[in-house]
């Protein structure tokens, strides 16, 4: 496939970032603003005041190990980008992904502009952001059927809606995703549209990474696990610690909050994670509370590191893109008619 020549005009979702940013931090001074001026918030303002910073600093670190993790898990799908441009890719498409509306769809979309710009072929793209996609998505699912048989086992009875929900769910996802490539094998190319062919390619690829283990596999964990312990932190710092299976199911339900497409999922991934962890059993202020600046850390962490990854990547490419040309531009996509020969 032809790459992407330096004349072409191409798209700048990028272009309205400044505007984000300000409107991101005019969001945060309302939520601010709202805390210590309605009354029924006080008490939210109040605990958010008297958190223990030392834990508030380890949700800190922990957030910017989560950010630390994804970097080294997108290094080991685009191997054939420099190290420097690898880096700085996984960072501004963290950062675009916490200011952009529909979270990850929008980091998606910046992801592959950028590497565009640094002359990976579509194709490619399409492959390997699907791969990266699926396999943090299948940590995320694994997290949730764990957490919810864990949250069963723990009650000594099975909670129908707070555990069996939860795990029917990640089964049928699974299910639903495993499908794809064997039903893409068993039927001849041209009865499937191109995009979903190269869907299926990226899930055979997210489960070769799995065949052939590497270290850079932990960054999947790390990059949910240090973020769930983030959240753990700041609500221990609120004085009212989660148990660890009710904590991972109120963030990874919580978290679809931010599907719906609000910059930054202000308001919005606050409601979806204190109304969860209340569901699973903590307490209402300390809660709501916690997830304020649990958010906040969240936010800013990866949306700074972000822009300064966008910043340094602009300036790379701009002075040395065709010394940047990835040797794997023209990689040949893994044939999902052999998915599964090796089963």
């Amino acid at each position: 496939m032809e790459t992407m020549r330096l004349s072409e005009p191409q798209p700048r979702p990028t272009a309205g970032l400044a505007p984000r940013v300000a409107a991101a931090v005019l969001l945060s001074l309302a939520i601010a603003t709202l805390l210590l001026a309605v009354p029924e918030l006080r008490g939210v303002g109040t605990r958010i005041t008297h958190m223990r910073l030392g834990w508030i600093g380890m949700a800190a670190a922990l957030e910017l190990a989560s950010c630390f993790s994804f970097v080294a898990i997108f290094r080991m799908f685009f191997d054939g980008l420099p190290a420097g441009t690898a880096r700085e890719l996984a960072w501004a498409e963290e950062g675009s992904g916490a200011l952009l509306p529909g979270g990850g769809v929008g980091a998606l979309a910046i992801g592959g502009w950028l590497l565009r710009r640094a002359g990976v072929s579509t194709r490619s793209i399409v492959d390997r952001s699907s791969a990266l996609f699926f396999l943090t998505s299948a940590v995320n699912v694994a997290a949730l059927i764990g957490a919810g048989v864990w949250f069963a086992a723990a009650r000594g009875s099975f909670d129908l809606v707070r555990a069996g929900l939860p795990i029917a769910g990640g089964l049928t996802a699974t299910l639903a995703v495993l499908v794809i490539p064997r039903a893409v094998a068993r039927s001849p190319r041209r009865a499937w549209p191109s995009w979903l062919i190269d869907l299926a390619a990226g899930i055979t690829r997210a489960l070769g990474s799995v065949r052939r283990p590497s270290w850079r596999l932990l960054g999947a964990l790390g990059y949910l696990g240090f973020d769930i312990a983030a959240l753990g932190a700041t609500l221990a710092a609120a004085g009212r610690p989660v148990a660890a299976a009710p904590l991972v199911l109120g963030y990874l339900i919580g978290y679809l909050a931010n599907l719906i497409p609000i910059p930054g999922g202000f308001g919005v991934l606050e409601g979806g994670l204190a109304g969860c962890l209340i569901a699973y059993g903590a307490a209402p202020t300390q809660a709501a509370a916690a997830v304020v600046v649990y958010h906040a850390i969240a936010f800013w962490i990866p949306s700074l590191g972000g822009l300064a990854g966008f910043a340094l990547l602009r300036r790379r490419l701009g002075a040395t893109h065709e010394a940047h040309r990835t040797r794997y531009v023209g990689y040949p996509v893994p044939a999902v008619t052999t998915a599964f020969t090796s089963n």
